[in-house]
């Protein structure tokens, strides 16, 4: 191939990306949205809980490096700028990983230390949790930390004191509640869409929700995208958008990319269910919604916004 041939080629891939961005802008009614990633492995996830012991951690395989790589490939093949909302826990045992998210212009996000939830400490407790972790984060990322993301979405009815100390601890948004009823976390008679829980300039971005016949479905990623069809969840997506014209939250583990991963002995059906159904799916998913929406970091799309 010829040098001429080549800059051809890459021309030509230039004009699909830009006529693939003007339809995900028509789709999303020229909206941006905010692509999540919460950066744990299989092992960190409440619905292993109660069959794997946090003293085991450090003994099990580790997935997350290798499967946040691969998620950093989709992005990049995408031209998709995202917020990587990292646990402590992981970040201290690869910091390369940071690094790298940062250095590919992604946001760095942090969502606590080793993922306990927030009903299950104390204020001072959650305090040094989330200090703690702000600052690993700004010392292996070198770039500020804004955004913070409950374990669990566990920022609820009777834990929003959380968002106060999150405040006096520096983060300017977080991103921890959902509004739906749900066996493990909701919070539903929170607002759906951005808002300040003080007065002040930190923000609470609840995850997405669709809201019909009276009640809200939560249509933000995570097990609800890989059971339902992908027709449904661009449909709702879309539907945010176009009829709240607001911008939509998505987000996913780097977990559930890997249907490789292993399975620990003792898990409930339910857990099983929730964790496993549809991981070969994911990928295929995932790429047709980073091609059908808009997408960028959760401070480009609502602190940004907040500030005009």
């Amino acid at each position: 191939m010829t040098v001429l041939e080549s800059d051809t080629q890459a021309a030509a891939a230039d004009a699909d990306l830009k006529a693939e961005n003007s339809k995900s802008a028509a789709r999303s009614g020229g909206i941006s949205n905010a692509m999540t990633v919460d950066v744990e492995d299989f092992f960190h996830v409440q619905a292993f809980a109660g069959c794997i012991d946090r003293k085991d951690w450090e003994s099990l395989p580790r997935r997350v490096e290798m499967n946040t790589e691969k998620v950093l490939g989709l992005f990049a093949e995408a031209r998709v700028s995202a917020t990587f909302f990292v646990l402590g826990w992981v970040a201290e045992r690869h910091p390369g990983l940071v690094r790298k998210i940062v250095a590919e212009g992604h946001e760095l996000a942090s969502h606590g230390y080793d993922h306990i939830r927030v009903h299950e400490q104390t204020a001072d407790a959650f305090r040094s949790d989330v200090r703690r972790t702000k600052q690993l984060l700004e010392d292996t990322g070198g770039v500020p930390v804004h955004g913070y993301r409950a374990a669990s979405f566990s920022i609820g009815a009777n834990t929003l004191w959380a968002l106060d100390v999150l405040a006096e601890e520096g983060y300017q948004y977080s991103s921890s509640i959902y509004p739906i009823a749900h066996d493990f976390y909701g919070m539903p008679s929170a607002p759906r869409f951005a808002f300040h829980p003080r007065h002040d300039r930190f923000i609470e971005v609840p995850m997405t929700t669709l809201s019909m016949f009276g009640r809200n479905f939560p249509c933000s990623g995570g097990g609800y995208f890989r059971l339902v069809p992908y027709s449904v969840s661009r449909w709702a997506l879309g539907r945010v958008n176009e009829h709240d014209r607001q911008a939509c939250i998505f987000y996913f583990h780097p977990w559930e990319i890997d249907p490789e991963q292993p399975r620990p002995h003792g898990a409930p059906l339910k857990s099983r269910l929730r964790h496993y159904v549809n991981l070969h799916r994911m990928e295929g998913r995932l790429r047709c919604l980073l091609r059908d929406f808009t997408w960028e970091r959760m401070d480009r799309v609502f602190l940004n916004a907040c500030a005009q």
